[in-house]
C-alpha cells in the first residue's frame, strides 16, 4: 500500500511553511493519517468476513497405535485477539505473515463488541485458550493482542493465572497505563476500564512477583488512540517485558504494517525469554 504518491506535490510547500524539524514531524504524521485512512477504508471491506467465528484447526491425528503425531513445528500455537468493537478480519496480512513462517498454527478469537467487561473477557479468552490447547496438544499459547485485545490478554496473563498457559504475549497500541483519548466515550463501561486510574488498570499495577510470560509491547510515536503514546509501554517491575517503539505508524496500521510482523515473528522467535532488553523499531 503506496501513500507516498499523494503527498510528494505538498513536500515543497510543507517545508516553506515550517522549520525542518516541524516540517519532518508534520510530513510524517501526515503519512500516518493517509495510511490510517487507506487501511480503515480496506478494514471496513473486510469488516463483515469477520462476523462470524473462524473454522477450527482440527486436532492432531492420532495413528491407530495410539502415538501422537508430532507437529512439524514446535513452538506453540499463535492466538490473535483484536481490539475495542472490531474483529478478527485485521488479522488477516498478519495471520498470513505468521503463518507462512515455518508453518506455526495461528487462530483468531472474536470477543463480543456489547462485552462491557476486562474481566469477564479475560476468563472467556482463559477457556478459550484451554479448549485449544487440548485440540492442538500444546500445553502452552503465545498471543498477539491488538489495543484492548492487549489488555484482556494481560489482565487474563497476569491476574487469572494466564501464564501457565502463555509463553509469550505481544501487544500493539495497548493502554497499559491507560489512555485519555476521547472522553465522550466514557459512556461505554470497557471504555471505562481503559482509563488511567480505573480498577483495572489499578490491578495491572499490583505486584506480579513469578509470572512466567514473556511481554512484548509495540507502541507507537504517531498512535493517536494512546493518550499518552507511552501508555502503551509495559512497564512493571515484575514482568520480564521488551518495549519496542514504531515510529511513523498509526494505531490500525499497527496489525496491519510488514515492517510490525517482522517485529512480531523476531518477537516470538526469541529464544531466551528471561533476557531484559529494549530496542526501537523504525518503518517511516
Amino acid at each position: 500500500m503506496k501513500v507516498t504518491g499523494v503527498i510528494e506535490p505538498l513536500l515543497p510547500l510543507c517545508r516553506r511553511l515550517l522549520p525542518d524539524r516541524l516540517a519532518g514531524l508534520s510530513l510524517a504524521l501526515l503519512k500516518s493519517t493517509a495510511l490510517e485512512a487507506a487501511i480503515l477504508a480496506g478494514h471496513l471491506l473486510l469488516y463483515p468476513t469477520g462476523l462470524t467465528p473462524e473454522r477450527r484447526s482440527p486436532a492432531l491425528p492420532v495413528p491407530r497405535d495410539g502415538t501422537a503425531v508430532l507437529p512439524v513445528r514446535a513452538a506453540p500455537p499463535v492466538v490473535l485477539l483484536h481490539g475495542f468493537i472490531d474483529n478478527r478480519s485485521v488479522f488477516v496480512l498478519l495471520r498470513r505473515a505468521l503463518a507462512q513462517h515455518g508453518g506455526q498454527r495461528v487462530e483468531s478469537l472474536n470477543y463480543s463488541p456489547l462485552t462491557c467487561d476486562i474481566r469477564t473477557a479475560a476468563g472467556l479468552l482463559g477457556r478459550h485458550i484451554e479448549e485449544i490447547c487440548q485440540r492442538t496438544g500444546s500445553r502452552r499459547v503465545d498471543i498477539v493482542g491488538h489495543s484492548l485485545g492487549g489488555l484482556i490478554a494481560r489482565y487474563y496473563v497476569q491476574r487469572l493465572g494466564g501464564d501457565y498457559r502463555v509463553r509469550t504475549l505481544v501487544t500493539l497500541g495497548t493502554p497499559h497505563s491507560g489512555t485519555r483519548v476521547v472522553p465522550l466515550a466514557d459512556a461505554h463501561p470497557i471504555v471505562r476500564q481503559m482509563r488511567p486510574g480505573s480498577e483495572v488498570i489499578e490491578e495491572l499495577a499490583l505486584p506480579a512477583p513469578g509470572c512466567r510470560t514473556r511481554f512484548v509491547g509495540f507502541w507507537s510515536d504517531l498512535d493517536s488512540v494512546m493518550e499518552p503514546v507511552e501508555t502503551a509501554r509495559i512497564d512493571h517491575p515484575d514482568l520480564m517485558a521488551t518495549n519496542l517503539r514504531v515510529t511513523g505508524v498509526g494505531h490500525l496500521a499497527l496489525p496491519v504494517h510488514p515492517a510490525v510482523a517482522t517485529g512480531i515473528r523476531q518477537a516470538l522467535d526469541e529464544a531466551h525469554p528471561q533476557e531484559r532488553v529494549a530496542g526501537g523499531l523504525t518503518v517511516a
